[in-house]
């Protein structure tokens, strides 16, 4: 009875071993029972893009109440801003972030007497000349209004006048080119466009053919310009000066060009040297002429 018990009990244990799923340790013979199917895009006006450009506009409103206080506290931390747009230190700082690597905004070191307690102060942020630049304000519509008040009082002289002074102001660090060749008039011309650069007007210079171009690729009042062009005549008067050379304006911002361009001619003559078949120049006989 003994043996028969114990002889199941083997029989029995032979069918468990016989019975287990060896075949499990394999993982091709499995069937997971999941089947892939490409993804489908959201249609045209659907609400997955109407939440994706709800986002975008949430986040472009959020980056301009940063930029705000930037205007109005700076320098200010991240922490403070968030306290009072209701956010995170580490989401404001992402908006900090990307308006330091466009060069809208800036860290700066706050004195001594603006660092409270113990430890390493906490970083501050504050505006660039170029973010200032990017924000919308009414300069234009009160520096117009005030040149209509200057021109109503003094007339026309009152406002050249004024251009004038405008323009010897941003050159006063600039001197006459001493002599008429190709390369001091190059380097004037080089000159001319740093004192312009300094002042806001982003001007570089290249050569063109028997020339060079000063170009003007910003315009800090072509606005007013617009309306009052004689801003735009003092310039080319102040490079004929500096230049002693007839100067061309071949673009302004205020007309809808991308760039203030002005040529100047490298090529120069004496004007007492005979030129065959040259024409009476419209210039005043001081100016030297263009070679042809």
């Amino acid at each position: 009875m003994g043996q028969s018990n114990r002889f199941r009990k083997a029989v029995a244990a032979n069918s468990v071993l016989v019975r287990a799923p060896l075949v499990e340790r394999r993982a091709e013979f499995r069937h997971t029972g999941v089947v892939k199917t490409a993804p489908e895009l959201p249609a045209r006006g659907s609400s997955v893009l109407a939440d994706a450009h709800g986002d975008a506009t949430h986040e472009g409103q959020t980056r301009a109440a940063v930029v705000d206080l930037l205007l109005a506290d700076g320098p200010v931390s991240a922490t403070e801003i968030g306290d009072k747009l209701g956010l995170t230190a580490a989401g404001v700082r992402r908006h900090l972030d990307a308006l330091i690597e466009s060069g809208e905004a800036r860290l700066v070191t706050p004195p001594r007497w603006q660092q409270r307690g113990r430890g390493r102060p906490a970083k501050r942020y504050q505006l660039t000349a170029k973010g200032r630049g990017r924000l919308g304000h009414a300069y234009d519509d009160l520096a117009g209004a005030a040149m209509r008040q200057l021109q109503a009082i003094g007339g026309e002289t009152a406002i050249e006048d004024f251009a004038r002074a405008r323009v010897q102001a941003i050159v006063a660090d600039v001197t006459p080119v001493a002599q008429h060749e190709p390369e001091q008039l190059a380097a004037k011309a080089d000159e001319i466009a740093d004192a312009f650069t300094s002042a806001g007007f982003a001007a570089s210079t290249r050569q063109v053919g028997a020339g060079v171009q000063i170009c003007q690729h910003h315009c800090p009042v072509s606005h007013v310009a617009e309306e009052f062009p004689q801003l735009c005549e003092a310039e080319l008067d102040a490079f004929r000066e500096l230049l002693g050379t007839h100067v061309q304006r071949l673009a302004t911002i205020a007309n809808g060009d991308c760039a203030c361009t002005t040529h100047v001619p490298l090529m120069q003559l004496d004007k007492t040297s005979p030129t065959p078949g040259a024409q009476p120049a419209p210039a005043p006989t001081s100016l030297r002429k263009e070679h042809r």
